[in-house]
Parts: structure tokens; C-alpha cells; sequence
């Protein structure tokens, strides 16, 4: 709670005393209270234990208003609020603590303040009653995002916009109510800064389409009225620039509102009168209409109650601006004060030298028919498990990708999918009760998936063309399942169709009727082997997700309307072999649900509350769960996380909820005959342990794999080592490695007997390149064996890189197969799915730290990504919970400046795209290097203005890169800088220069940062956010910092990587030009060193330990010169 400040809450009631004395009963109520329980309903989760001290004179993005008598003002800065004396001083501050206060506003009255506060877990409406010391809730709710309130003119009503995205119109009165709405159609009109006129009639509010929109076209926004005698709505302008932030004068004369002009944002003023309009202040803050805007389009402005001047916040001052017109007055002020934080999580990630690694997922587990083994893969290799060793065993030594294996009933035999590059793909079965080699069943190469062996031997599995998977640039393919067919399991033949695949998935057998099921959206359907005869059995849908919507790029969903929110669907239903269950994976949670005998459209069962289903339904996972699978008697349910096996019994389940049901029983009876007791005088005995909820039973499953070291000693003599060790330079310098670590740095040392050695003669030799923001997805499901993503990252100088939000866990895989040489690649640390991508209620802390838990004990990501998770409430469960779990989680900006806010506040120690607005003033900057929060700005795809990449397609000439076209596929480049359908922009359009300098003022504070190319452009995207970053006046040193040793710092890997010391892992780059000189030669890229091996910069050939040629599989196919066509000879 904010010191300073009471709240109201109910009368306590009396805590129910168990096993006590019935006299104890007449214990008065202020005694009997658990003031605990009242704290957590009330206040913020989250204790302070930081704090930071601001001293500044200027400030960012200050909302702010002026007293009805004129002699004060209120404003807000990080979240607090303060009042000033109207000629300026020193500010006296009015909240603190780490709730979120903005936008205040005066009553009419000026006895009370009107502000937005998330104090009580979400964002509502508070009134501070400044004679009775109280803060009041307004509004109720802790789901809905607020930009800002106004009070009417006779301090009866207050209105708000608010929402999800698509802020709405409501109505409230200052003595409570549920009030209304005010405007709710169309859908996608977005409503907010709303404005009482000086009578009252009307509210004038800033509105657009859509809540934003990335690469802005104009104008964004106008001002429009609503009536309150008629309820009708009225646009009043038509600009190009947009008009926002309306401020109206206490007389009913004037308007003054912001609109931009070129690329800067002014105000101007209109005679309410006279409709006549004049530009009143230029250039003046920079308006936020091409991002959500959660604080306004402008800070809050306020006019003095005589209606002759305007006061407004911009260039992190505040002044008064006569409305008749002349120059502004500075109204100085002063903040010291301390601003609290939320705890430091920081903590150092070892790179292990191990010669062995454990795996870090399993794939595709499958149990035996008899329950007595398993067979799945890892790094894309065919493994068998007895459960009674625990030793999984290599099954074939074939040179493919092996995927998804199936059991025949019988339980000798396996089937499962392969891909090779070169090959295609099939369809094997291997016999496991003998020894012998797998026989393939597929005469026709394509890529197959999801095979599943039948009682009459017949392999069911989708069928999909080879070339158009190969030629697939992304995680998925087009027409990767273009049939669903059967073969033969006998031997080698032909496939036969069953019918298209149409968004079938998921074929499985049950029941012993003879028909297929599949999943088909979110449905469970059968069929017959024709494809006839199509049956819907279930649809199963859970937890309805709070928050917004995402892509696949991981910004925003750019939806016109507020995402309609509905209840996740299941993305895998499976019939149980026998019963009437059916298993079904919701989001990462796996449920059980009874199906009912009904009619042909079967029913609908949801099960946010598995106990309050339709149907008998039960949540299996404490922690999450995939690929799960029945056990053949319908009764156990297996699926696993990481590299752990889980089985649950429904049975001992039931027997568990039995034994519960039982004590609960008995409880109650001894809780009677105790109240019944009129001698009992004390507790005679300790309540017993409560019965613990039945948890599925977990197994390990241990594969070692040899660990990628080169091995030898390399000597590199003679290049310029710009070592990121403080401000060293060292000319003509020699770096020593041994195996993959550095032995020595300096001048003159001594060459090792038997060492390789380079001359680098005129190189220059810096850390290699840390990403800290790379999304990097190859295919799912079905892996290939080459990752152009990775190769082309690696080539360009990228030695690490942290994917935060990976959609799927295919990339636990990938870094194994990294990690183990298998294929070429940067070290691939990532989030995982973010926390939030896969959707979550967050209902307390013990909740989040369950949700944690996959991934710090099963899949060992080290972060996680906090994507848009709930409210403030929930976020801060989250940040508990990872500080626990020794987890650095880094966060989406999701162009919100009042989330990033709060998130910093919070501790979280990462900050992933830019800050939508600029500039960022002395307040902004201590609090941010304060905190330690790592700022990741994604400049390529800027916040607040068109993205970077844009200018450099503009000005780069990629298609004629002959190294970017070896490693990038050409679908991918042509999608990318043929025809860009972002638009076209003035370079003064450009916002990153902008951006950038608060990446130099954050560094030369003390703060971190990190580069992180987006996945834009793989490879050379990284540079092109080095150099936005740089542009706007780092140092190029310190901006090499940033790109190394300042960019490990933020994912906890600065221990081993990010400079050029003895002891340190051996990343390096090796350029032919000084980036000190000019930032752009760090693509100068010669040689690139990663874990002691060395690849050639322009075609990544490995020359050290050993030679080997990297191929390019990814290349696709050109028409070439030989082809007949126009202007060719006969």
C-alpha cells in the first residue's frame, strides 16, 4: 500500500478458532482478525526491498493538473504523485510505494484528488479525500487497463476510459455504483483522454481505429464529443497529423489539443467561439499515437483557472504557455526522493567444459504395450528405455533425422518417420524383440508424420510433398500434411489414400471399433478407413487467458479490435484404447474428460474447473505436460517435460480422492463433538497431516551426449585485440587457446610447442557477438538436420544468442544438437514459450511457482519470458517466483510505457523492444541504470515510429549480398526486401536515431543493454541493429561493450563469455577493419571463433581443429541459363 494514504476496507469478522475452547469465542473481532489475509486481498504481493534515490530537475512524461485556486499543481513522475507550488520549488510528494499512480486530477472542489492507481492488483480509479485523509476505490475490477479519468464540472461524476486495448467511455459517480458505459460500438473505435466541456454537456475524447498501428500510416487519431443530453458522438477535427490529448479552458473558450507537424509533435489552440485555430507551442513532447498510448497520446495538460495560460510538461520541464500568445515560463521544480524497487534477481550461469552433456528433451515418448519400456528420440535419434535398467539404448545408426515412433499392439515392433535433405522422408519399422535393421514401408520420398500402427497391421500416417518441406524457410511447411494415407506394414508398397488432411491431426486407435479418430480443429471426430462416415465425439475447451493476443513475430497481434477473449482450445484430444475417456492438452496443461454416448455433434466440455465440468473431468498436471499418450488399458496417462517421464494412474488418483473425502469427513465429526463438548477447556491433540493431492509419479530419463570442445592449442599473433577488459587495446597482441578456453592474452608470449598458429597480421581481434533478443526458428516437429538460421548467425559473428519466446520447445532440441556439434550454430540459450504465449491464469503464488517449474527444473532455460501475463497482481507472483527459482526473466515492452514502468519496479531484470516514447529524461535514466534492468531496444522493429529494418532495405543492397544469398534461402530474402509492404519513409520519419540515444545515456549511467537483432534478418540483422544502436552517439567502443561483454552481462553468462581474458570460453571474431574507427566494420567478419573452433566468415568452413566444408542445403532452386525462354536462341 502506498505510505501515507488510509483505505477503506469492511468490518473484520472473526477468525473461525479450530480445536479450541468455546470460550475463546467471545474474543472481540480486532483481535481475532487475520490481518495477513486482509493485506494480500488488498495490497500488492510484491515487498520493496531496493530503493533508488532520484535528484533531478527534470522529468519524463508528467501528467499534470492545476488546483481550482490556482496556487498549486499535481503531477505524476515513475509512478508517484507530487504537488508543486504554481511558481515552482521544491515537490512535496503525495504517494509512495510500488503501486503505479498516475494522471491526477483536482476536484472542483480541490479537496480531492482523482488518479489511476494498480494498488489493488489491477488498474482502477482511487479518490484521495485530501480533509479525511482517505483514499477511496472508484472503480472495481483488477482486469481492465485504465488511461486516464476527468471529473465533471460539479464534482459529482467521473469519467474513464478504459479497457483491454480498444479503450472505452464509462461513467462513474463519486459515491460508488457499477456506472456505465458510454460508448460501446463500433468494436475497434478506441476512446481515450477524455475531457468534460466547462458546462458539462459535453466529454471530449481523442479517438482512433484499431488500438495501433505498426510502420503508421496518418492521420492516427482525431478528437470527437460525446453528449450526454443525446448520446450521440461528433468527430470535431480532420488533420493530417492527428488531433489528441483535447484540454479544455475553465471558461468555455478555448481547445488546445496536440496534432504533429512533419515529424514533430505541436500544440494547438482553438477559439470555441470563433472556430479559428493557431499553433501555440512547437516543438514540444513527442506525441505517442504510433504506440498504445497507456498514459495518453500526451502527457496531461491543465489551463489556470482564469483561463489564460496552459500548463504542459515537455523536454522534461513543465512551463506555462500564455494563450494569447509569447514565450513559455519555466516553472522549476525539484524531486529528491527515494523510489523503491522490487527485489535484484541476478545471478551467473556457468558454461560447463563437461566432456558429456545430459539432453535436455525427450521427444515423442511412447510406452510399450506391456508398460515395461519406452521408446522416443533425442537430438532427433531413435532411443529404447527399459524402465528396469533406466540405460536408453541407440537403436539404429542411420545418418537421418528419426521422429515419432509408434508401437505396434503387439509390442515388437516400432514404426517411425526420417528426414534427410537429400533423401526425403519415410516411414520405417524396426523389430526390437530381436536384432536387425530398420526395413523401410514407403516407396514414395515425401515427409511423413504421425504414424500409428493398427490391430490389422496397417500404419496410418500423414502425407505431405518432400520439396516443399526442404524449401521451407520457417518453422512450418506449406502442404506439410496434404493426406492422410495407410501402408502396408508388411513391407514395401504404395501408400493408400484415406482422405485429404484438411487440419486433421493427432490419428490414434481406440475402442477396438475399427474406425480412426483424429483431432480436427478442437474437436474429436472418427472415421472410417475410406475416409467416410465422419463421427464428432467431443470438444474440449478450458481457462478463458487475461490479456492480449501475440503473433508469431512475438509483437502484438496488429488486430483492429480488442482480441476477443474465448477459452483456450485443446490442441490434442486422444480416446482412450478402452473406456469412455479421452485425454485432452489444453495451452501446456493435460486434462482427462469423460465422453458421453450422445448424438452425432457429440458435446462440448470445459474444464477451467475440471471438478465442475459437464462431464467427470480431472486436470492431470501440476507443472504442464507434453506429447502426452494412454497406456493400452485406458487407465494411465504418460507425457513428459525436458527430459522427465510422467505417469499418472487414474486409479490410485480416485483411490486418493477417496482417502481425502474420508478424512474431510471425519474431520467434521471431531470438529462437532469438540463444539458439542461443554468440559473441553484446551486442545487435546495436534490436527492430523492433511492427505496430499495423488501427483503423477516421475522418471529421468538420462541420455549423455559428448560435448562439442575443440580440441588443441591455437595461437593468434599479430592482430589488434580490442579485449572489452575495461578500455584495453592491445596492439600486435597474441590470444593462446587451449581446447575451448583462453590460456593468455598479451604481447609477447611464448608459443606453445605443437600449437596451430594464425597470423592475423592487420585483424582485429573482439569478443564475439552476444544476441540477447534472437528469434530463431527452424521447423517444428519434424526436425531438419541443417538450421540456416543458426549457420547464418554464426557466420556473421553471432557466438551467443537468447531467444526470449520461442512458441515451442522444438529449440530444447535444436541447442542439444548444438551443443553436441551436430549441427553448426551459435550457443542457443532461450526463454522457452513465453510465459503467457502459453496461456495462464496466475491464481496465486504457489501457482506461478508450479508454472515455473517447467522451466527451471525441467527444461533448464535459466530464463523466461514474462509476456503480457495478467496484471500487476500476477506479474509480481511471477517475479517472487522466478527470484526462488534462480531464474532472470525478461520481459515484453509491448509498446505500453506504464507496463515497462511497473516491470521495472518490480525487479525484473530485463526489458525486451524499445521504449515507445522519447526522449527519456534524467529521471528516466537514473531509475533505469539503477534498477539494473537490461534494456534490449529491437531497433529494427522500433516502438513509436516506423521500423529500422525499413532503412535499410531502403539503402542496403541485400540482393546483391553474395553472403547473405548463401545463407539465407531465397524466399525468404525476396519476402523480405523485393516489394516492402511496410511503406515508404522519410529517413526524418525514422524514429532509432532517436531511440538510440537513450541507449548511450543508460550505458554511460551505469545501466546494461544488450543488441538483439529480432530475427529480422538472420545473420546481418544483427549489424544493422548494432549500428541503429550506436547512431545515436555511443561511443563505438562502448558500443562494442554493449555487443559483448555488457549483452553476456544480461543473460548471466559474463563469468565466461563477452571479453578477451584468460580463462573465458574462446568466442571471438576476428574482422578485417577497425570497428573502433567505424562502427560498420564489424561486418568485416574473416574468421569466427566459437568453443575453440574456427569457421571461415564467408562461407563457414571449419579450418581448425579440422577441415570441413559446410554445404547449404537450404538453397533453392533457380531457373538457371539453360532454359529456353524469351530472347534465347532456338
Amino acid at each position: 500500500m502506498k505510505s501515507g494514504i488510509k483505505e477503506q476496507t469492511n468490518n473484520p469478522t472473526m477468525k473461525k478458532l479450530i480445536l479450541s475452547i468455546i470460550a475463546l469465542a467471545i474474543v472481540s473481532p480486532s483481535i481475532a482478525q487475520d490481518k495477513k489475509d486482509i493485506k494480500d486481498k488488498k495490497d500488492l504481493p510484491l515487498e520493496a526491498t531496493r530503493s533508488l534515490d532520484i535528484n533531478t530537475d527534470q522529468g519524463t512524461w508528467m501528467s499534470l493538473d492545476v488546483h481550482p485556486d490556482g496556487t498549486k499543481l499535481v503531477f505524476d513522475l515513475l509512478g508517484d504523485l507530487y504537488e508543486l507550488p504554481i511558481a515552482g520549488g521544491k515537490a512535496t510528494r503525495i504517494t509512495e510505494g510500488l503501486a503505479f499512480d498516475s494522471h491526477p486530477k483536482y476536484s472542483p472542489d480541490g479537496n480531492s484528488i482523482l488518479f489511476l492507481s494498480d494498488r489493488s492488483g489491477g488498474n482502477n480509479a482511487w479518490i484521495i479525500d485530501r480533509k479525511k485523509e482517505d483514499t477511496l476505490q472508484l472503480t472495481k475490477g483488477n482486469t481492465f487497463k485504465m488511461q486516464s479519468a476527468d471529473w465533471s464540472p460539479d464534482g459529482n461524476y467521473v469519467v474513464v476510459s478504459k479497457g483491454t486495448r480498444n479503450f472505452k467511455l464509462h461513467l462513474y459517480h463519486k459515491d460508488g455504483g457499477k456506472g456505465t458505459q458510454l460508448i460501446s460500438k463500433p468494436e475497434n473505435l478506441k476512446t481515450s483522454e477524455p475531457s468534460f466541456s466547462a458546462d458539462g454537456q459535453h466529454i471530449w475524447f481523442s479517438q482512433r481505429t484499431g488500438a495501433w498501428q505498426y510502420n503508421a500510416r496518418f492521420p492516427q487519431y482525431q478528437l470527437a464529443t460525446y453528449d450526454r443530453e443525446d448520446g450521440k458522438k461528433e468527430v470535431m477535427t480532420s488533420r493530417y497529423g492527428s488531433a489528441f490529448s483535447p484540454t479544455l479552458s475553465p471558461d468555455g473558450k478555448w481547445l488546445v489539443y496536440g496534432s504533429r507537424f512533419n515529424d514533430q509533435t505541436g500544440l494547438v489552440k482553438r477559439n470555441l467561439i470563433t472556430q479559428e485555430e493557431a499553433w501555440l507551442a512547437y516543438p514540444v513532447q513527442r506525441d505517442e499515437q504510433e504506440s498504445i498510448a497507456p498514459l495518453g497520446v500526451l502527457p496531461a495538460m491543465s489551463f489556470t483557472p482564469d483561463s489564460k495560460s496552459l500548463l504542459a510538461s515537455y523536454g522534461g520541464k513543465i512551463y506555462r504557455l500564455p494563450i494569447a500568445g509569447g514565450d513559455a515560463q519555466n516553472i522549476p521544480f525539484r524531486v529528491e526522493e527515494k523510489v523503491v524497487l522490487g527485489p535484484q534477481l541476478k545471478f551467473d550461469y556457468p558454461i560447463e567444459d563437461t566432456p558429456t552433456f545430459e539432453v535436455n528433451q525427450i521427444r515423442d515418448p511412447q510406452v510399450s504395450p506391456d508398460g515395461t519400456a519406452m521408446v522416443f528420440t533425442a537430438l532427433n535419434k531413435l532411443y529404447w528405455m527399459s524402465f528396469k535398467d533406466k540405460q536408453p539404448r541407440q537403436l539404429t545408426s542411420m545418418d537421418v533425422t528419426e521422429a515419432m515412433p509408434t508401437w505396434r499392439p503387439n509390442g515388437k515392433e516400432i514404426a517411425f518417420v526420417s528426414w534427410n535433405e537429400k533423401e526425403g522422408g519415410h516411414v520405417y519399422k524396426l523389430r526390437l524383440d530381436k536384432k536387425a535393421a530398420p526395413v523401410r514401408l514407403t516407396q514414395e520420398a515425401g515427409v511423413y508424420t504421425q504414424p500409428v500402427w493398427s490391430n490389422s497391421n496397417r500404419i496410418v500416417v500423414f502425407k505431405g510433398a518432400a520439396q516443399q518441406f526442404k524449401d521451407a524457410d520457417g518453422p512450418r511447411a506449406f502442404q506439410q500434411k496434404s493426406s492422410l494415407v495407410w501402408l502396408n506394414a508388411a513391407g514395401l508398397g504404395k501408400s493408400t489414400l484415406i482422405s485429404k488432411a484438411r487440419g486433421l491431426s493427432n490419428p490414434h486407435f481406440a475402442q477396438n471399433n475399427g474406425r480412426i479418430y483424429l483431432n480436427s480443429s478442437d474437436r474429436l471426430i472418427s472415421m472410417r478407413w475410406d475416409g467416410t462416415d465422419q463421427k464428432k465425439h467431443v470438444q474440449v475447451d478450458g481457462i478463458t487467458v487475461y490479456g492480449s493476443s501475440y503473433d508469431e513475430n512475438h509483437l502484438l497481434a496488429d488486430s483492429p479490435t480488442a482480441p476477443k477473449k474465448k477459452p483456450a482450445k485443446a490442441n490434442t484430444i486422444l480416446r482412450a484404447p478402452k473406456g469412455d475417456y479421452a485425454l485432452a492438452q489444453i495451452n501446456n496443461d493435460i486434462y482427462v474428460v469423460t465422453i458421453p454416448y450422445v448424438g452425432a455433434d457429440g458435446v462440448k466440455i470445459n474444464v477451467k474447473d475440471a471438478s465442475k465440468a459437464a462431464f467427470p473431468s480431472r486436470k492431470l498436471t501440476k507443472f504442464g505436460g507434453q506429447f502426452p499418450s494412454w497406456a493400452l488399458n485406458g487407465k494411465v496417462v504418460y507425457w513428459s517435460l525436458g527430459n522427465t517421464l510422467f505417469r499418472y494412474d487414474i486409479n490410485q488418483a480416485e483411490v486418493r480422492e477417496e482417502e481425502q473425502q474420508q478424512a474431510k469427513e471425519d474431520k467434521e465429526e471431531d470438529d462437532a463433538a469438540i463444539a458439542a463438548s461443554e468440559t473441553a477447556t484446551e486442545t487435546t491433540e495436534e490436527e492430523e497431516d492433511e492427505i496430499e493431492d495423488y501427483q503423477a509419479i516421475e522418471l529421468d530419463v538420462i541420455v549423455k551426449a559428448k560435448r562439442a570442445i575443440a580440441q588443441g592449442t591455437l595461437v593468434l599473433k599479430n592482430a589488434t585485440i580490442i579485449s572489452m577488459k575495461g578500455e584495453e587495446i592491445i596492439e600486435n597482441g597474441t590470444v593462446v587457446i587451449k581446447n575451448n578456453r583462453i590460456q593468455s592474452v598479451g604481447k609477447s608470449i611464448e608459443v606453445p610447442a605443437g600449437a596451430k598458429v594464425m597470423d592475423l597480421a592487420g585483424k582485429y581481434i573482439v569478443p564475439g557477438f552476444v544476441d540477447t533478443h534472437a528469434h530463431m526458428w527452424p521447423s517444428w516437429g519434424l526436425h531438419k538436420r541443417h538450421v540456416w538460421v543458426y549457420a547464418a548467425n554464426l557466420a556473421y559473428g553471432v557466438t551467443t544468442t537468447r531467444d526470449p519466446q520461442t512458441a515451442t520447445t522444438d529449440v530444447l532440441t535444436y541447442a542439444d544438437m548444438v551443443e553436441a556439434g551436430m549441427i553448426p550454430g551459435p550457443r542457443i540459450y532461450s526463454t522457452g514459450p513465453g510465459v503467457g504465449y502459453w496461456g495462464y491464469n496466475i491464481k496465486s503464488l504457489d501457482h506461478a511457482r508450479d508454472v515455473l517449474m517447467q522451466y527451471s527444473k525441467y527444461y533448464n532455460t535459466k530464463t523466461i519470458k514474462m509476456y503480457l501475463t495478467g496484471n500487476r497482481q500476477h506479474r509480481q507472483w511471477i517475479i517472487q517466483a522466478a527470484k526462488e527459482q534462480e531464474l532472470m526473466p525478461t520481459t515484453e515492452g509491448g509498446l505500453d510505457f506504464k507496463l515497462n514502468l511497473t516491470q521495472i519496479l518490480d525487479g525484473y531484470p530485463g526489458h525486451e523492444h524499445s521504449f515507445p516514447i522519447y526522449p527519456l529524461y534524467k529521471d528516466f535514466i537514473d531509475f533505469v541504470a539503477g534498477s539494473k534492468t537490461a534494456y534490449t531496444p529491437t531497433l529494427l522493429v522500433s516502438y513509436g515510429g516506423p521500423w529500422a529494418e525499413n532503412y535499410y532495405y531502403a539503402k542496403e543492397d541485400v540482393q546483391g549480398d553474395a553472403k547473405l544469398n548463401r545463407f539465407t534461402p531465397k524466399s525468404e530474402l525476396d519476402a523480405k526486401s523485393r516489394r516492402r509492404n511496410a511503406g515508404w519513409f522519410m529517413d526524418e520519419e525514422h524514429v532509432f536515431e532517436d531511440h538510440a540515444v537513450f541507449v548511450k545515456d543508460l550505458v554511460e549511467a551505469g545501466g546494461i543493454a544488450g543488441v538483439g537483432s529480432h530475427g529480422q534478418l538472420q545473420g546481418l540483422g544483427y549489424h544493422w541493429e548494432l549500428w541503429s544502436m550506436q547512431a545515436g552517439g555511443i561511443s563505438e567502443h562502448d558500443m562494442l561493450r554493449v555487443a559483448t561483454v555488457i549483452g553476456a552481462e544480461a543473460l548471466g553468462l559474463s563469468q565466461d563469455i563477452g571479453s578477451v581474458e584468460e580463462g573465458k570460453v574462446a568466442d571471438l571474431v576476428i574482422l578485417n577493419k577497425n570497428p573502433l574507427e567505424n562502427i560498420r566494420n564489424t561486418n568485416t567478419v574473416e574468421l569466427v571463433v566459437k568453443n575453440g573452433f574456427v569457421y571461415d566468415g564467408e562461407s563457414l568452413n571449419t579450418v581448425y581443429p579440422e577441415a570441413k566444408k559446410q554445404d547449404y542445403p537450404w538453397t533453392q532452386a533457380s531457373p538457371g541459363d539453360t532454359l529456353p525462354g524469351v530472347g534465347k536462341s532456338e
